[in-house]
């Protein structure tokens, strides 16, 4: 990991953003006039790496750091550092995987720090651990050596020195650990301190108390309890006297005479049940006799079964009948649809016909005339050159002479084969027409039936005619009904989103009377106002005049609404308005035209801008009588000011102006629109009310209607039925030998007509052939008789045919025009009759299926109820069977009543017998009510009470002497009475808690004690490693600094050893040999040769653990430049795999860096230049 660039803003002297690049991964040098702001580039990279001795950076706080401490306008010191950290084995712990590790270090004017992480917000601490991983710990810097470290070195003491290579070993940092460790221990031993005086002086002697305590409330407890022992035994002991005394057995007459009648009730109970079983043996005899027949039960089960099919079935065939009724009703529609498009589609066809036969015609006589004048021009173009304009060979008269007779010759065979084709046909037709004569009687039988069912149709459709009810009609009633019905409910919603917005306005109230009539109460003034939508622009000021009386209640007098007040449980207060208490009162006539007339068309009475009833028409003059509605601000302050007028005014924005020289408003009211809500509310809640009363009214049509419509609907549909037999009837006659045979007639007499008329055709085309063969031949004997003239005479019919074709070209293209317009709306026409016919063919299937489901409904409807008809004649017939089995149950039954009555005799004396026991038993009386207070007052006696008496148990009563228990028992309510004054109820939860504290400090104890005695054991190993460590470092340093003082100084050597009687870890000291002459004292050398002395060691130091940088500020000050020619050597040759960064002014250590940074101070601030190592002894040159 290597420096690889530095971004430097705000810091110290570099003011703008510096963005320093280029280093080289070994060896770069900074060099620079004094004062140019070189170390300042050192102390930026203290500053990102962490520093916290500011003296180290040359500054005394954090604003020092700042350019000019901020007085030039910079508040903020920034550095950034970009390390290269592709070699993986010198990364940081944890940062592997990054090619960069971007550190950048924030302060602000404040004084508040800030670091950033790979472009994330970092922990002081984060920061400083990311270093302390690769030897970069800058507030303990071994790596960085700063002017004045030399000097410091040579000074140090034999403890100092010991110190530098325990740092290079890593030792130090155990030290520091120790240090902590033992200052940890410390603090355990006051936690134990501390806990021990707890334990001593709180938790022992509390608990101590609460122990006593405790025994206290134990001894209360226990005589609580045997007190408690003692009260039970008294009271079940009086408990059982009585009980006993209550159930004592009784053997008087009366308990004996008890248990005869009921011995005799038993026995003629038995003898009753004993019928019972003779009833129930008759009635199994019966079942048996008569198992090979359907039993009464099952005959019922049947017919109820059979009820319930017939329900059902109707009910499936009226969901059937009413489907086949829609699908009816749309077939008739389609229908409808379909003639109209048919009947359009005729109309069309005839048109069409009419204007295209025209425009053939026309186009005929359009195209023989082109035909004309082209051949007419080619004939004058052959004969005048010899070669027509199309063909480009001989032409001329012989040439159309012979196309014609070409032409003569084909039509004449057209025609002979189209004689022929004829006389074929024609065997072909006397040949069919013949068979279709011979098998038209077997088809007699199925035209009949056809004819018939034909006829019945008519007559089916006579009387659909004479319902006078037309399905369109009820289509067209449902459909307003379903178009008012979501009206209704669009309007529904609209109203109860109004009256949402107008909950304020909701005035309930409960009837105060049984005979109170509800409309003595009018209701709130807002609801009872009527608003002109051209008066919509006052609202707002009317709601300003009639302010908090808009939610006042209209009443018709003060009794109603003290009723209201009294008995109407309002949900809330209301002000009431008692019509008859109120006096209206309306601005004159004089001070209302006056304000008229000082403000035209800009004054109203504000009672002239609102409606309402009559009978409310007094309170309305209360509110509005008294006030103007102005349009403005100046008229409302003309008006309201004037002397004449002097009344309250108004303005449409809700400023009111009153006479008495007051002003309000500025701002709408918070029920601003309140008014209009209202209006708006009235008018929808009106438009419901229309609506409805317009689906009563279709309601009622069709309700009046069913009659007729269940009448249609049942002629329709055997008029439908019977239009599905004929179609079936008339398919199959259509697939008989003699429709067939009759089908072919028509063919061939069609093709006879298709022939006739080609042969007509090719005849005609013969005939005109041989004309123009005699007209070409005529010319051409004219033509050669006087050719000038011939072409002439044909150059002038070129022109007139000319001529004629421009003034037809116009109306050919407009009847074009018209021919495709009709072509295409009888496209369009015949696409929806196609597309009508798909939805005729598949609403003809579903009728059909219908239909067909009507029949098998109404089929199995019809059996059903045959088979219900017959199951109740078989129940009849067995319930008749069962009346002579009653007969004989009936014999069993009088015996039965008579025993009954028996027992009902002696039910009748017992219950006198225990009438004269219940006047025996009052007399234990007083008994019973002590056993009941006695659990009532002692709850546990119920659950105890079968071990009252009982022998080994906690009620034995044997060996008790009751006198000395109740003795016994005074004496523990006394104790337990002068006990309970000295108790404390709460100790065993207080002794519990503090138990628990005791328990957790104790633990805490042995915590403390068993981390003490880690921390000992981890001492004792961390100082056996640490000596283990210092020897081996000691060992390689030592050999370093002599190698290196040998390479600064050639021929000499040096040191470390421990002083005279010492061991190493007890301190060093430093032993130089010049010149083979070991010194005894480091005051022996001279200034150079110290600072070399020190020099080495620091390398030696630096190069045992090797940082992946160091920074040396001048150390070469005091050498001279052969010795720094040395030392930049020395750097290339031993640390090559650190980068160094060198600030320096001599060029000897120039020539061995790889680049040269050079510094210099341009209008007042520092600035760098980057010089590569070829342009290092040029630049040495310059610097002083």
């Amino acid at each position: 990991m290597y420096l690889e660039e530095l971004i430097i803003e705000g810091f110290k002297s570099y003011v703008s953003r510096t963005h320093i690049t280029s280093w080289d991964p070994q060896f770069n040098a900074i060099t620079g006039l004094n004062g140019s702001g070189k170390s300042n580039i050192l102390d930026a990279i203290c500053f990102v790496l962490g520093i916290t001795n500011l003296s180290h950076v040359r500054a005394s706080n954090l604003r020092d750091l700042i350019y000019k401490r901020g007085q030039a306008g910079v508040t903020k010191a920034s550095v950034t550092i970009v390390f290269n950290n592709e070699n993986r084995q010198q990364s940081p712990v944890g940062f592997e995987t990054y090619r960069q590790i971007t550190v950048t270090r924030q302060v602000l004017i404040s004084g508040k720090t800030k670091y950033i992480l790979n472009g994330h917000n970092a922990q002081q601490q984060t920061v400083q651990n990311l270093f302390q991983s690769v030897q970069l710990n800058i507030n303990n810097p071994h790596f960085l050596i700063m002017q004045g470290r030399i000097t410091k070195v040579l000074n140090m003491k034999p403890a100092e020195i010991l110190s530098m290579v325990e740092e290079a070993a890593g030792t130090k940092m155990f030290e520091d650990r120790k240090t902590k460790a033992f200052a940890t221990m410390a603090k355990k031993e006051r936690k134990v301190e501390e806990i021990n005086s707890i334990l001593r002086e709180e938790i022992t002697p509390r608990l101590d108390q609460l122990r006593t305590e405790k025994q206290f409330y134990l001894d209360y407890q226990k005589t609580e309890t045997e007190m408690e022992r003692l009260n039970r035994l008294v009271v079940s002991h009086e408990y059982h006297r009585h009980y006993q005394r209550l159930h004592r057995p009784e053997d008087d007459a009366r308990e004996h005479r008890i248990e005869e009648l009921k011995s005799m009730i038993e026995h003629l109970t038995t003898e009753m049940e004993a019928l019972e079983e003779e009833k129930e043996s008759a009635l199994t005899r019966w079942r048996a006799q008569n198992s090979g027949n359907d039993t009464i039960d099952a005959l019922e089960t049947q017919a109820n079964a059979l009820a319930n099919a017939l329900v059902r079935l109707k009910t499936k065939l009226d969901l059937q009948k009413k489907s086949l009724i829609e699908e009816e009703a749309t077939h008739a529609s389609l229908t409808a649809s379909k003639n109209e498009v048919s009947q359009s589609i005729t109309e069309k066809r005839l048109h069409y016909e009419q204007i295209k036969q025209d425009y053939d015609q026309f186009k005929q006589i359009y195209d023989d005339k082109s035909h004309e004048l082209q051949r007419t021009s080619d004939l004058i173009q052959s004969l005048t050159t010899g070669i027509t304009a199309e063909e480009g060979h001989e032409s001329g008269y012989r040439e159309q002479l012979q196309a014609y007779k070409n032409t003569a010759m084909q039509s004449a065979t057209a025609e002979k084969q189209a004689r022929l084709n004829i006389n074929h046909l024609q065997k072909e037709l006397d040949e069919k027409f013949t068979l279709a004569n011979q098998t038209a009687q077997e088809d007699q039988g199925w035209i009949k039936d056809i004819a018939a069912k034909k006829q019945s149709m008519a007559s089916v459709q006579v009387q659909l005619s004479q319902l006078n009810w037309d399905p369109d009609q009820e289509q067209e009633l449902h459909s307003r009904r379903s178009k008012i019905l979501d009206s209704i409910h669009d309007l529904v919603d609209r109203e109860e989103g109004l009256a949402r917005k107008l909950s304020n306005l909701d005035f309930n109230y409960t009837n105060p009377t049984p005979d109170f009539d509800r409309t003595k109460v009018k209701g709130l003034v807002a609801e009872l106002i009527t608003l002109d939508k051209q008066n919509f622009h006052a609202a707002t000021a009317l709601e300003i005049c009639a302010g908090g009386k808009l939610y006042n209640v209209v009443v018709q007098d003060e009794i109603v609404g003290s009723q209201l007040l009294d008995r109407g449980r309002l949900r809330r207060r209301y002000t009431l308005i008692p019509l008859n208490k109120i006096q209206g009162f309306r601005v004159s006539a004089e001070k209302l035209a006056t304000a008229k007339r000082l403000a035209p068309g800009k004054v109203d009475l504000a009672l002239s801008l609102v409606g309402c009833d009559d009978e409310v028409q007094v309170a309305m003059d209360w509110i509005f009588g008294s006030t103007l509605v102005c349009q403005d601000a100046e008229t409302a302050k003309r008006v309201t000011f004037d002397n004449s007028v002097r009344v309250k005014s108004v303005t449409l924005d809700g400023d009111v102006y009153d006479p008495f020289g007051t002003i309000s408003g500025g701002s709408k009211p918070q029920s601003s629109g309140l008014l209009i809500k209202v209006q708006q509310l009235t008018s929808v809640r009106q438009e419901i009310k229309q609506a409805r009363h317009q689906l009563a009214d279709i309601d009622k049509q069709l309700d009046q209607a069913q009659h007729s419509i269940a009448a249609y609907q049942q002629l329709k549909q055997r008029l439908d039925l019977q239009t599905h037999e004929v179609d079936l009837m008339e398919s199959r006659l259509s697939k008989s030998k003699h429709s067939q045979l009759t089908q072919r007639v028509d063919q061939i007499q069609a093709l006879l007509q298709e022939h006739e008329a080609n042969a007509a055709a090719a005849h005609a085309q013969h005939q005109q052939a041989q004309l123009d063969v005699n007209r070409i031949e005529r010319e051409l004997h004219d033509f050669n008789a006087n050719k000038q003239s011939k072409l002439d005479e044909m150059t002038k019919n070129v022109n007139d045919i000319k001529r004629q074709l421009q003034q037809s070209e116009h109306q050919l293209k407009e009847q074009q025009h018209n021919v495709q317009k009709y072509e295409f709306e009888l496209e369009q026409l015949e696409s929806d009759t196609t597309s009508n016919d798909q939805e005729l063919t598949s609403c003809q299937a579903t009728m059909d299926a219908l239909n067909e489901a009507i029949v098998v409904l109404q089929q199995e409807s019809d059996d059903t109820k045959i088979k219900s008809e017959e199951t109740k004649a078989q129940l009849k017939a067995e319930m008749a069977s069962v009346k002579a089995h009653n007969e004989e149950m009936n014999e069993l039954e009088t015996l039965h009543k008579q025993k009954d009555k028996q027992v009902k005799s002696a039910q009748l004396e017992l219950q006198k017998t225990q009438h004269e026991l219940e006047r025996q038993q009052k007399e234990q009386q007083s008994a019973q009510q002590l056993i009941e207070s006695l659990e009532q007052e002692h709850d546990w006696i119920l659950d105890q009470r079968e071990l009252f008496g009982e022998p080994n148990s906690p009620y034995d009563f044997r060996n008790i002497n009751l006198t000395d228990t109740r003795k016994n028992l005074q004496k523990l309510v006394s104790k337990r009475d002068a006990m309970r004054k000295k108790i404390n109820v709460r100790v065993m939860n207080m002794i519990d808690n503090v138990e628990a504290k005791e328990k957790s400090l104790m633990q805490m104890l042995d915590t403390v004690q068993k981390d003490r005695q880690k921390i000992e054991e981890t001492i004792n190993s961390l100082e056996e490693y640490k000596l283990e460590a210092l020897d081996r470092t000691y060992r390689k340093v030592n050999k370093d600094f002599a190698e290196i003082f040998g390479d600064l100084l050639a021929g000499n050597t040096c040191k470390l050893q421990p002083p005279d009687g010492k061991t190493i870890d007890q301190g060093l000291e430093v032993k130089v040999c010049l010149g083979g002459v070991w010194k005894q004292s480091l005051t022996e050398l001279s200034g150079g040769q110290r600072s070399l002395i020190a020099l080495s060691l620091i390398l030696s130091l630096l190069q045992f653990k090797p940082a992946p940088m160091y920074i040396l500020d001048e150390v070469d000050a005091a050498l001279d430049l052969s010795h720094t020619q040395n030392i930049g050597q020395l750097l290339r040759t031993r640390f090559r795999g650190s980068q160094f960064l060198v600030v320096s002014l001599k060029d000897g250590m120039f020539n061995n860096a790889n680049v040269l940074f050079k510094t210099r101070f341009k209008d007042g601030t520092s600035v760098v230049e980057c010089i590569k190592h070829g342009e290092a002894a040029a630049a040495s040159s310059s610097t002083t």
